[in-house]
Parts: C-alpha cells; sequence; structure tokens
C-alpha cells in the first residue's frame, strides 16, 4: 500500500473506486459461481470445458463453459483482493475494462463456431463484455479524477 493509499483511506473507510472495484469483484465471483448451478445455467448437462461445443447457458443467454466460469472465478477474486488500495482498485478497474474491451473486439471478429472460439463466446456476450469494458473503464477514471488533478497540482472547479 502506497502512502497516498494509506493517506487517503485514513479515517474514511474505503474510497468509491475502492467499493466499485469490490462490488464489480464480488459480481464476477458470483457470475462464475453461479455458471456452474443448474437452473441457473440452462443447459447444463452440456458444459464443456473450453470451446464453442458448450451449449450451457448462463441464465439462458450467455454462452458459457468451464474455463469461462473460472475466469469469471479469477477476475472476481482480483477484484476484491485490488480493492484493498486505492491504486490497485483503480488499476483493477482501468485494465480490466481495457481486456474487456480487447475481448469485445475478439468475440465481434471471430467465427463463434471455430476453434479460436475457446472462451466461449456468443453474440449476448460480447455486448456484455463491451458494455462492462466502458463502464470499469469509466468507473475507474472519473472515481479518481480528483486524485489525478491534486497529484498534478490543478485544482476543479
Amino acid at each position: 500500500m502506497s502512502a497516498s493509499d494509506r493517506i487517503e483511506t485514513r479515517g474514511t473507510g474505503r474510497t468509491n473506486v475502492q467499493k466499485a472495484a469490490l462490488a464489480v469483484g464480488i459480481v464476477f465471483l458470483l457470475v462464475g459461481i453461479l455458471g456452474f448451478i443448474p437452473g441457473i445455467t440452462t443447459n447444463y448437462d452440456q458444459l464443456a470445458g473450453a470451446g464453442h461445443e458448450s451449449e450451457a447457458m448462463l441464465l439462458g443467454i450467455f454462452q458459457v463453459s468451464v474455463l469461462h466460469n473460472i475466469v469469471h472465478l479469477l477476475f472476481g477474486i482480483a477484484g476484491i483482493a485490488l480493492a484493498r488500495t486505492i491504486s490497485g482498485a483503480r488499476n483493477y478497474l482501468i485494465w480490466g475494462g481495457a481486456v474487456y474491451l480487447v475481448l469485445w473486439l475478439y468475440g465481434m471478429f471471430i467465427d463463434h463456431e471455430s476453434p479460436a472460439n475457446f472462451v466461449p463466446l456468443n453474440t449476448a456476450d460480447n455486448w456484455l463484455h463491451f458494455l462492462l469494458g466502458v463502464g470499469m473503464l469509466a468507473l475507474g477514471l472519473l472515481l479518481t479524477r480528483d486524485r489525478v488533478d491534486r497529484r498534478a497540482g490543478t485544482t476543479r472547479a
């Protein structure tokens, strides 16, 4: 934890960026767990380890596999862990958002029926990844912009 992280959280609990990263991390953790629950995940008997052959659908909408669920679990754990500091929370949201935008682009350009679709992704996943990417980037940047302005020595009106 850096000195600025300690100073900015002393006596105030978590900052908004830390709360946001924690909330996003918890949601990803829950999504990862729900992906392994029959009923919440339809076609659960067709849940594959990885690849586009998995016909399991989280909430009947989002195509998932064991790999996809594990990625959500790990991403959730990372968010919860990184929410402990301001810089960790900011980095999680900004870099995580960037990763999701890259994943969105990947999903838009690959053939969903090809081996390149190893996660697997469908159209609903793609657009959710876009929204997650934009939302996480926005949270990471907007919730820390005052901190960045103070470091630059400028004040905002």
